[in-house]
């Protein structure tokens, strides 16, 4: 699978490179970084698809099948699967290209429930108006 060619039409929408800094005591990524950057990637999809501010609720469903290791380039991928009035829920898929290889392995997945709220933190309606920063 390329960059280009995303899995069952998600996005390519965050991609980062693993490093030493970010392993725990047996060398591996630790989990919650590779959670961090899930959620990162669904703020960024979400925030897109209702044009405003988003904040995450619930990381469900979260199924670690095989681990990231320092220098893997992770590939994180997204899909709006349901918007409801102020929610959405964001499909995730995390490849890692292994370090030197163009092996590519999927390596986590999870789904995301985001909330748009407006500029005082109170949920909003998903397809509300947001007017444009100057």
């Amino acid at each position: 699978m390329s960059d280009l060619n995303a899995p069952d039409g998600m996005e390519l929408t965050l991609r980062t490179l693993a490093m030493p800094a970010d392993t725990n005591a047996a060398g591996d990524i630790f989990g919650g970084w590779v959670m961090s950057q899930m959620d990162l990637a669904a703020a960024i999809r979400a925030n897109e698809r209702c044009n405003g501010r988003t904040v995450t609720i619930a990381a469900n469903e979260i199924v670690f099948k095989q681990p990231v290791k320092v220098g893997d380039t992770l590939c994180v991928y997204t899909a709006v699967d349901q918007v409801g009035r102020t929610s959405m829920v964001i499909r995730i898929e995390v490849w890692a290209r292994r370090c030197y290889s163009a092996v590519r392995d999927k390596v986590t997945e999870a789904r995301f429930t985001m909330i748009a709220v407006d500029e005082n933190g109170k949920p909003r309606p998903v397809d509300a108006h947001v007017p444009a920063e100057d």
